[in-house]
């Protein structure tokens, strides 16, 4: 009799754990992370008799968690990795949005300003011309200045930013450390701690969305996680500690420190793998520091050339021009902490004529000897050749070492960080706007050819004395300021010069025919004519199509600009959209394998009810059979 009662006991028992089960898988059906969870039964070993083994019922030997360890490792993977593209991807549709285009974009106000010479040059003694160009100048130097103070925000957000995230890591990485304690308690049961595996898992997928990691599994049924592939962050109950810290080279850029008890390592960047914080920082160190370089490099060149040029006229005064914008002043070198020599290296812009071979980048100098180095660009890890000078330049650029280095000093340049946002105009008067050229050419009053002045550009100012060209025949000519007076071959067309300086003074071009006798004059601008030259104007404006920005016209340059980081932010758009779709669809694996099903936990109620109600029923059977035989005997 205790036989059977016992059976139905035990089977009551099992059915109720079972339907308990199911009823917890359906609970927790829409809970992040959650693995479905099976009761596993097993028949109890059978009683031994004459006639045979007697079947005693059923137990519950393991509550057993549906788990595909690969899946989940693959699926948190690839959930990292779309979290770095995402990341670095929305931040650079926020640096598209710094360079605007249109009317209010940055570009149309550098060609506005060259634009609004061609009314000086009509009309050189017109102020309000002459107004309207100085007008268009500051709006470029305001444009420039918001452009830098947008790249300056964008760069405090994002410092503050990682320092959140890695905050969120070292909480995560603290609270698996926190759950392998529970597991290695409970493991002492015999039984798997199915709740705290997930709770575990979901703590290590959050933190791969901050940073990729790998994990190793421990005899005790603890895990230890590892960032940058080696460094451990989280051993058996004992959690490391990241911090995010300026680079000491550059405090513009991060890199990502980790403390082991009172050992601190850096993480090297391209082994984060994924995570947003790798998305981040390859954005900051990256692509900002692009964006910075690029805008940086238009504005100390624009302002080169066009200060450069300023420089070459005269106002309306008659005095000679100075400067348009003010002169940017490019950072000195940062010396690496452990240097041992006294050396201090600066940079600038070696001549106007260098500005169009300026590269948009950053530059490691590596002294070789005390007295040699490399110079290493860092936008694309190549080595210039260095121009043995004095100075030396390299990139259009001269380095300027002052001190003594040791070998093996190093110095980061960055002459473009910030040079955007120091831009200003020198002057408010349109008077001292200098659109006349200092030198002027004067047909001989007897020339009887065709000669007109095609152009004539001044290169240096005082202009030298006055140099007339005697033409001896219709293809050659003497100069005054040649005491053998010497033929020179002329061609139409031909450019020329002042000799005595390289380069030129002056440079002179004629159209039409020459007859032999007619003569041309080249000297100072009287001053009495200054106020209606409009020569420098006419150069300024022609400044609009100097190849400038790695062979692109001056007027073209913001266009190169903004394409190179919409071509990155596209890049980046694509990638994020890729390697989402991809950890969506192994999410839909893993899921597909360990996720709930309601139909069928719902199906299994039904079963598990029924085996509930017949256990119940055994049981009522039993004590049914109990009560006739006790009714029996007691007749």
């Amino acid at each position: 009799m205790s036989n059977i009662l016992n059976v139905g006991t035990r089977a009551l028992l099992a059915n109720q754990v079972a339907l308990q089960t199911a009823g917890h898988n359906i609970s927790n059906a829409n809970t992040v992370g959650y693995s479905r969870q099976v009761a596993q039964l097993a028949t109890v070993e059978g009683q031994f008799s004459g006639s045979g083994f007697i079947g005693k019922g059923v137990d519950v030997v393991a509550i057993e968690r549906v788990f595909d360890a690969y899946l989940t490792r693959q699926a948190t993977l690839s959930k990292s990795v779309a979290a770095q593209d995402v990341a670095r991807a929305q931040k650079l549709l926020q640096l598209e949005d710094v360079f605007g285009t249109g009317k209010t974009g940055l570009g149309a106000s550098v060609n506005e300003m060259l634009n609004a010479f061609t009314d000086v040059v009509s009309s050189p003694t017109d102020l309000t011309a002459r107004t309207v160009v100085l007008t268009r100048a500051s709006e470029t130097a305001t444009r420039f200045n918001d452009a830098a103070t947008q790249l300056s925000n964008l760069q405090s957000g994002l410092t503050e930013e990682l320092q959140n995230s890695v905050d969120a890591v070292n909480t995560l990485a603290r609270g698996i450390a926190n759950v392998n304690a529970e597991i290695q308690k409970a493991q002492g049961s015999g039984q798997s701690p199915n709740d705290l595996l997930d709770k575990r898992d979901k703590l290590v997928s959050d933190l791969n969305q901050y940073v990729q990691t790998t994990s190793l599994d421990n005899n005790d049924g603890t895990i230890s996680v590892f960032a940058a592939q080696s460094q451990p962050l989280v051993q058996g109950t004992r959690a490391a500690q990241l911090a995010i810290q300026p680079n000491p080279l550059d405090p513009t850029r991060s890199q990502l420190n980790i403390t082991n008890g009172h050992a601190v390592a850096a993480l090297r960047e391209d082994m984060l793998g994924g995570g947003s914080i790798s998305g981040l920082m390859r954005f900051q160190n990256e692509d900002l520091v692009e964006a910075a370089n690029l805008l940086g490099r238009m504005a100390v060149s624009i302002t080169t050339v066009v200060n450069a040029q300023h420089q070459l006229g005269v106002d309306l005064d008659g005095k000679p021009g100075g400067n348009l914008f003010s002169a940017i002043a490019m950072p000195g070198g940062v010396a690496a902490a452990n240097n041992t020599g006294t050396a201090s290296v600066g940079v600038r812009v070696a001549s106007p004529a260098t500005a169009p071979t300026l590269q948009a980048s950053d530059y490691r100098v590596v002294f070789t000897s005390p007295t040699t180095f490399t110079v290493e660009r860092l936008s694309d890890n190549s080595f210039p050749a260095v121009d043995a000078g004095p100075p030396p330049t390299v990139d259009g650029l001269a380095i300027d070492v002052t001190g003594t280095a040791a070998t093996g000093d190093m110095f980061l340049l960055r002459p473009f960080s910030n040079a955007a946002a120091g831009i200003n105009t020198m002057f408010a008067s349109p008077r001292a706007l200098a659109v006349a050229s200092p030198v002027q050419a004067a047909m001989g009053t007897t020339n009887t050819g065709g000669l007109t002045v095609a152009s004539l550009r001044a290169s240096a100012v005082p202009v030298p004395a006055n140099v007339t060209i005697t033409f001896v025949t219709s293809t050659s000519y003497t100069r005054s300021d040649d005491p053998t007076a010497t033929p020179i071959a002329y061609s139409p067309g031909d450019t020329i010069t002042h000799s005595g300086a390289t380069p030129p003074d002056w440079m002179l071009k004629l159209n039409g025919a020459a007859q032999p006798g007619d003569t041309v004059t080249v000297g100072p601008i009287n001053p009495a004519f200054a106020p209606l030259d409009a020569g420098n104007a006419q150069a300024l404006m022609e400044l609009r199509d100097m190849k400038l920005f790695d062979q692109a016209p001056m007027s073209d340059g913001y266009a190169s600009l903004i394409s190179q980081i919409g071509v990155r932010a596209q890049s980046a758009q694509y990638g994020a959209e890729v390697s989402q779709s991809i950890a969506d669809s192994l999410e839909a694996q893993r899921s597909g394998v360990s996720g709930v099903n309601l139909d069928e936990e719902a199906a299994k109620l039904i079963q598990y009810q029924q085996a509930y109600q017949a256990s119940a029923k055994m049981i009522q059977v039993a004590q049914s059979i109990f009560d006739s035989l006790i009714a029996t005997i007691t007749a």
